[in-house]
Parts: C-alpha cells; structure tokens; sequence
C-alpha cells in the first residue's frame, strides 16, 4: 500500500452527485483517470466530458472499446481496464463493489494501489467507511446528503404502476415477460439489461427519456449509476441467481437499486409489484434511511503474481490476504479457464517457459460473454491460444467468424446471441499485438456491434413497443387480431385507422364505419381501451378540484369531458351523482369515478354554502329558531318574505337575534343570507333547485354585477328569488339593493306622493322612465307630469371630504353603488359646466322664445289585491297615537341601523317616538346648495362609515 495526494472518501446514497463531483474534480486537474463500474456508464461519462472538453483530449478504455487520441489527458475507463499512467487525479467510482464476489478483488486492488499524484477520489455507499479507514491511512471523509426523499410504496400490480416507473428484474425471461405484459397494458416499454451494447441501451434509454414510453424493464444493471427520469422502482424479484446459487439480495444492493427512483430533487418511492413479497419493516426503513450494515469483509486476490510454470501462478492467484478485513473470493472465470486449460495435453505441451505462461494467463481472462458452456468457452481459449503461439490470430479465419455473426436478421434471442459472439472479438482486437492491422480489426468488429445494436434496438422496439400482430387487410374485412392504440387527445385508432374518440370515460366510435367495421373496431378498441381507462381513472381520482367544474344544467365536467351529472338526493344540499363510464371500462371504474365525482360536490357545497350548513348545525338554535333556520335550509338560503309572514311573526326578538348572529337579513321583501347572493353560490343554488323541482331543463344563473334583469314570466316559479333577484314590472330588482330602496322609500310621504331622488335612481341604476315602472310593479303608481326646466346656476362644489381610510373592503353592492353614482354625478357636474359657460356666452342675447319642460313622476302607494306591503314611513298608516299593525312593527324590528348612512328627513320620528305633523311634500331631483350628496366620494365616505 502506498498514498500520494490528498485521498477523498466521498461517501453517501444515490442521487446525491458524487458522479458529478468526481467529473468536476478531475477537470480541475492537468489529467485524470476514472474508473466505472459498467461499460454502459463508462461510455455515458466519456461523453459528458467530450461534451466539455472534445474528444481530442478524452480517451475511452473498457475491455471491448479503445478510443485514445494523440494528446489524451482525461481517462474515462471501467474499473478493470483503468490504465496505470501517472495521472495528477484518479476517482473510482461504486468503490462498494469491494465486496462483490465476483469482480470485488478488482476494486479492493484500486483502493489499495491505485493513487493520484495530487488527488484521490473514492466514491460509494457510506457503508465502506470503516473499512477504508482501516486500509488506506491520512484518508478524509465526506458525507453526502441524498438530494430527495425516498418513500415506501408498498405493492402495486403491473396494471397499476404508476408512469415514469423501472421494474427490475433479475433474468432476461422475466424482463421479457414483464416486457410484454406492459406492452398489452401501458403500452410499452423500454428494456435496459447489462448484456446490452451500449448503443442499443442508449438508444433504449432516450426512447424512455423522451417520453415515447413511460415504463422501463431493467436488469439490477440500473443501479450502477444510470442517471434516468426515475419517479418508482418495483422489485418483481428479491432474490437472484449470482452464477453460483440463488440468493436473497443484500439490504444494500436492494438500496442501490431503489435509490434510482427520484431524480435531483424530485423525490422518488419504490415497491414491488409481481410475485415478490413484502418487505420487512426494519428492510424498508434502512432503505428509505439510507442505513446500512458496514460492509466487513473485502474480496481480495494477489496481484504479485508468478510466471515460471502454470502450477507457480495458480498457487500465487491462490495465495491468502494478510489482513482480517480481506478474504479471497471465490473462483473467478479467468482461474476456472487456467486450470481447466492446464489439463489440456497441447496446452501443457505448448507451455514452456514464463513467457508462454503470461500469455495463456491474458488469453484466460477474455471474458465468457457467451455464457454457452464451460467447456465451449475454454476451447474457444486454447484455439485463440494456439494461434497467439504461433504469431498472431489469422486475418481469414478472423474474418470468417466475424462474418457469421454480421447478420441482423432473426429475433430478439438471436441478435442477443450474436451481440454476445461480437464482443468476444471486440475484446480480442483490442489486445495488443493479437490481429493483423489493429485498427481495421477494431473498427470492423465495432461496426458489426453497431449494426447489431441498431437491429437489437429495433426488434426490442417492435415487440414490446410496437409491435403489430396483423394488418388491416381490405379495410377490416378480415377477420384478423389486430392493435389499436389511444394518443394523448384520446383519439382511438386501429392499425392506423381512426377508430373513434375517447371522451372522458365513455368511447365516441367513428360515424364514417360500415356496420361491420364498427363492429370490428369497437371491439378491439376497447381491448385497448382497457388500460387506458384504468390510467384515466388514476390520473381523474387524483386530479384537483380546479379541474372538475360543474356546468348550469348539472353536468360534472373534468376538463373539457363530461363524467357525469347531478342528480335529486335525499335533500337539496345532498344530490348524488350519476357517471358517464362505458359498461365496459368495468365496475371498479365507475365506483372509482363516482367517488371522485361525489367528494368534489360535497366538497363544493361545503364550501359555498358554509354559513347555511353552520346554522343547520348550530345546536343552539331551538324552538322557533331551528324551525325557521331548516326553512331557510329547504329554501337554500333564499325565501321571499310574503311566503313565511306567519313564521316570521312568531319569531320574537331574540330568536331573530340567533338567526342574524348567522347572516340572516330579515328584509321588508325577503329573508336571506347576503353571502349566498356571490355569483357561485347563486349558480349552484339554482342546480340544486332544479335538481329537488325535477326540471328538465334547469334556468340558467343572471350574469353577475347586475342589479335589473328582465322579467321573463315564463320561467318556473321561484327562479328570481332563487337567483336573489324580486320581480317587478318589466325588469326584476336584486333583493339586496330592493332593500336599500325600501329604506329610502320609508322616509318619503307615500300616501301624498313624491318623487324619485337621485338615491333611488343610483341604487337601480334605472333612467327615471325605467324606474317608474319598477314602482309600479312594486304596487306603487307613478302619474307622470311636466313642468318648466329651472335651470339653476351651477353652485360652487365644495370638496368632498376624502373619506376615512378603512381597512375593510367594500362590499359589491356598495361597489357597484359607488361606481353607478360616481358616473351620474360626473355627467352632472359635466352638464352644469356646459350650462354655465353657455349662460356666460349668451347674457347679451335674447332669451328663447318658449321656455324647456322637464318631464317628472308623482309615487303614491297603490296597493293591488296580491298583499304587497308599502313601506312604511312618517305619517301613513294611523292617525294620533293609533297602534301600528304587526306587519309595520315587524318592518321596524327588523331593519337596523341606517345603511349608508342616510339621513331620515325632516319626517322622520323624533325623541320618544312621538310623529312630527307634516302635510304632503312633493320632492323633486334639482340640486340643492350643498355638498353634493350625489358625489362619489360623498358615498364612499358614508358606506366607510357604515362599517
């Protein structure tokens, strides 16, 4: 053991960057070396450091690829073949596979010997710490955080697994499998498995990095650093086949393979899903932790090896560690083939001396990628051997061999089969002196890989991808198994032929098909469709509720799709729900939908009408009270006041005082909750009641912020007090505002006649012709006159006082008051002006010949035969000290304090209740020679104070 440098131990669990530091820190430096567990992540790195610095200075050795320019100062090398050059950085990279007893000895020999003249890096699983502390003295240790969490997911079937998920398998049969159940049911899948080329698991890769597939199929292959848009790994196994015997997977190799999952921050969850059982608790928080048993024993082998004879180096590869934290592993493939060669008669007739003992040493160590049989590979061995004794490897027979293997035609198993028989000579021309011409032999077996690779990608793509069973032969006549296939838009199309559309969870098939097509194509679009509904339904039971809305005829829509509708329930805040979900998408589906759909109602009324549902449940409510408020709950909140005379005469002073406590407004026309008058609760309000009346067709919601509509008598009875809106006359009055004007209407002489005043005008936001018809429907009647137009000299403003600043907003009605008076008063004030400078300019010319009438209307309480009740106001109604009826007294319990802080006039009561005798006034809209009550400011100023 010897150190140079600084020695680095950067140490921590997946996804936490170590990869990416170590690139940095070589960088840093004049040139580096480092070495990587897999030729897959060897050649990924290789060109990430291409990307930054070019390939003139980047060289690439693993045991079948050699890429190393003239001027090379950065090598990126799997751990094997990691040159021994005195470089100013080396990393080792997964340094935990010291313990693997396989190729362990290999990386324990990195740790030991292998140093930078300035830097050292060893990154891995934190559970080497002691053991590198123990065997490389002066090290540092760094301790990396995981960037995201990772979480227990529990077992998911394949039918179930979430997208951007890896299923890992532990053979090639069962990631074929898997493989191809995943195409029936997701629609694909890629497979990345370590005997792959790279260039077929790159292309793999991107297929799924692309989004073309969701799902991957991998070997434990991805746990050695692949960086992959990883959200869930499912183990289908917990148990593999290691070349030996079978054997339950150590807690850190299922967490090396579970740290996958989760991307930078994203944080990731892993399972299992098939036949593999669930983990043991203590095994899935060590997991998801990150906390491992140290590892306590390194795999070792000596590497001071002897070449005198074939028995001298076997005993010196037999040779024990001397140190307790080392141990020989077992029987490594390179020493199986020597001593199996050695028992060869022309091989120990060919063995004479040190020379020839080191060759038949390098030719035993070319890997046995074919995996045939023992006895096949070492035959393969002694040929190669025997052609190395006499010089080189036979350029024709070289090129025979390759040239059975330069075939891409055949299945998945033969090009894998091939793929296998190529690399053996990809390895063979990158030894040095073993062919003829070095670089012809090396381009040529990698170009036979690369053509190889590329069919191996194809064929994996059109199996488990898109693969076509049949094709649509004479427009579908043929009776034949066939694909369909559903896009993002739902769109359903068989071979390519549109098929119809997914809407939702129902499926639209084509119009344009024959009877005997559409037979043909509904039937394998819902084989298709079968998956898809199941993702559908996921992605809808876990969707927000911002994306469900409900429509004005009790549709429930998701998205632009219709999911179902609304139905009568037990009572009008409780509707149930009815989905759209073909019969075929199956029953789970639609259970799943409907409970979807009923959470978000429920959840929807909940919201909107919360204060109802809070005075429905308030147990401190009795007698009258309660009765009244369940009322109010039938009626949603809503419920004109000649309907319930009789209740709300029986409520007393303090039942009514319960009842205002939450929300309720007692007003002269009708009974309600001003928070239930919003927009939304409005257009729900009008669906439940159309749902509990058993309409048809439901009437559809005012548009919001008006305070008229029309009057339409054909809508059902209850519509405008439902919308919050009171009939009268031609148009119909929003009831908050109706009560506004019926405070107004309460200062004037009713029974002697009076005028509008600007206030009544500004609440409705009527022209005065307009206005005059609302009172009639109101049971007043308006006799209409004209008079000569007075004009009056424009007074001098005073300005407005600026209102007190508050901090509570305005309501809409006193905003949309605001707003209204701020416009007329503003043409008002525009019209004086124009007025006074036309005075100004004509004072010399004569007057007109015949003087402007102003057309004005007379009100006078008329009440009609259907119980309209008159505001009630000074001197109507009795006479001296006569009592009022309980009608009036109920107007006056009931209306608070003033709104908008609006004077009560000359005729309003005095101390101690006693009437000021007034004759009947007839009250007109000149202005007057004060502050204008008409300016906005004037009314934003007294609704301040109202609050």
């Amino acid at each position: 053991m010897h150190d140079k440098g600084r020695i680095t131990a950067v140490l921590g669990p997946t996804n936490t960057g170590k990869t990416h530091y170590a690139i940095e820190r070589m960088l840093a430096h004049r040139s580096g070396v480092i070495g990587l567990p897999l030729r897959l992540l060897a050649r990924e790195v290789y060109d990430r450091i291409v990307k930054l610095r070019g390939p003139s200075v980047v060289a690439l050795v693993t045991g079948e690829e050699r890429i190393v320019p003239d001027r090379v100062q950065y090598w990126v090398a799997t751990t094997e073949a990691m040159p021994e050059v005195g470089a100013d950085f080396v990393a080792i990279d997964e340094i935990q596979l010291c313990a693997d007893p396989d190729r362990g000895h290999v990386f324990t020999d990195r740790l030991l010997n292998l140093r930078g003249l300035q830097e050292t890096l060893f990154l891995g699983s934190d559970t080497m710490r002691p053991a590198i502390a123990a065997l490389v003295p002066g090290v540092q240790f760094q301790r990396r955080e995981r960037f995201s969490t990772l979480s227990w997911a529990g077992s998911k079937k394949l039918s179930r697994m979430p997208t951007r998920s890896a299923i890992v398998g532990f053979s090639v049969d069962d990631v074929y499998a898997m493989a191809e159940l995943l195409r029936r049911q997701k629609g694909g899948c890629a497979v990345v498995m370590g005997a792959l080329s790279p260039r077929t698991r790159n292309a793999q890769v991107e297929m799924y990095q692309a989004g073309e597939v969701d799902y991957l199929v991998a070997t434990d292959a991805i746990g050695m650093g692949l960086n992959l848009d990883i959200r869930h790994v499912a183990f289908s196994a917990t148990h593999k086949f290691d070349g030996r015997r079978v054997r339950a997977l150590f807690p850190h190799e299922l967490g090396q393979i579970a740290g996958r999952a989760g991307r930078h921050t994203e944080s990731g969850s892993f399972g299992v899903t098939g036949e593999a059982g669930i983990l043991d608790e203590g095994l899935i928080s060590a997991i998801e932790n990150h906390r491992f048993q140290p590892i306590s024993r390194l795999m070792w082998r000596n590497t001071r090896l002897e070449y005198g004879t074939m028995d001298r180096l076997l005993q010196s590869l037999e040779t024990g560690p001397d140190h307790e934290l080392l141990t020989r592993g077992r029987e490594a493939d390179d020493i199986h083939a020597l001593k199996v060669l050695r028992e060869m008669p022309e091989i120990r007739d060919r063995v004479q001396g040190g020379k020839d003992v080191r060759l038949l040493w390098d030719v035993c160590r070319v890997p046995d990628f074919r995996k045939i049989s023992t006895g096949e590979h070492s035959s393969l061995l002694a040929r190669i051997y025997g052609f190395l004794q006499d010089g080189r490897i036979p350029s024709d027979w070289l090129a025979r061999a390759i040239a059975r293997i330069d075939k891409t035609h055949g299945d998945i198993d033969a090009l894998s089969k091939r793929l296998a028989y190529i690399r053996t000579w990809t390895y063979v021309a990158q030894r040095s002196g073993w062919v003829d011409d070095e670089s012809h032999w090396r381009g040529e077996t990698r170009a036979v890989e690369d053509r190889l690779s590329d069919a191996l990608h194809a064929a994996l793509t059109q199996r488990f991808v898109d693969r076509r069973t049949s094709v649509l032969l004479r427009r579908l006549k043929q009776k034949e198994s066939l694909v369909a296939e559903v896009n993002d838009k739902g769109e359903v199309s068989v071979e390519g032929e549109f098929a119809g559309r997914l809407e939702g969870f129902r499926f639209r098939p084509d119009q344009t098909a024959t009877a005997d097509e559409a037979k043909m194509l509904n039937r394998v679009s819902y084989e298709a469709l079968r998956p898809e509904f199941h993702l559908r339904a996921d992605r809808f039971y876990n969707a927000p509720d911002t994306e469900l809305d409900f429509t004005e005829q009790g549709g429930l829509m998701w998205g632009g799709s219709a999911v179902g509708k609304l139905v009568k329930g037990a009572d009008p805040l409780s509707p149930s729900v009815q989905v759209f979900v073909d019969e075929e998408a199956g029953e789970d589906i639609a259970e799943k939908v409907k409970r979807r759909l009923q959470h978000f109602i429920d959840r929807k009324i909940s919201a909107l009408f919360e204060p109802l549902i809070a005075m429905q449940k308030d147990e401190s409510l009795t007698g009258l009270a309660r009765g009244f408020a369940f009322r109010l709950v039938e009626t949603l909140g809503v419920v004109a006041r000649e309907g319930v005379a009789n209740e709300v005469k029986e409520l007393d002073q303090e039942a009514r005082g319960m009842l205002r406590k939450h929300g309720v407004r007692f007003g002269q026309f009708t009974i309600f909750m001003p928070a239930l008058l919003k927009p939304a609760p409005t257009r729900l309000r009008l669906v439940l009641w159309s749902l509990a009346q058993g309409l048809d067709e439901f009437p559809e919601s005012p548009p919001p912020g008006l305070v008229t509509i029309p009057h339409i008598p054909e809508v059902p009875d209850g519509y405008y007090t439902l919308s919050g809106y009171r009939p009268a006359g031609e148009r119909a009055i929003r009831i908050d505002m109706l009560e506004r004007l019926a405070d107004l209407l309460r200062a004037q002489d009713t029974r002697g006649g009076f005028e509008a005043n600007p206030d009544m005008l500004s609440i409705t936001g009527m022209t005065l012709e307009q206005f005059a018809g609302l009172m009639q429907g109101l049971g007043y009647s308006a006799e209409k006159g004209e008079r000569p137009k007075v004009k009056a000299a424009a007074p001098v403003q005073p300005e407005a006082p600026a209102p007190e600043a508050s901090d509570a907003p305005l309501t809409e009605e006193e905003s949309v008051l605001a707003a209204e008076t701020r416009a007329k008063w503003e043409a008002e004030q525009a019209e004086k002006r124009r007025a006074a400078a036309a005075e100004e300019g004509e004072t010399d010319k004569e007057p007109p010949a015949a003087a402007e009438t102003e057309v004005f209307y007379t009100f006078r309480w008329a009440p009609r035969p259907r119980n309209n009740r008159r505001p009630q106001g000074d001197g109507q109604g009795r006479k001296g000290g006569q009592r009022r009826d309980a009608g009036q007294a109920d107007a006056r319990a009931d209306k608070p304090a003033r709104e908008g802080g609006k004077p009560r006039g000359k005729g309003g009561p005095r101390k101690g209740g006693k009437p000021q005798k007034q004759s009947p006034k007839t009250f007109s809209s000149r202005p007057e020679k004060k502050t204008d009550p008409d300016s906005p400011f004037a009314v934003l100023a007294a609704l301040k104070t109202k609050k």
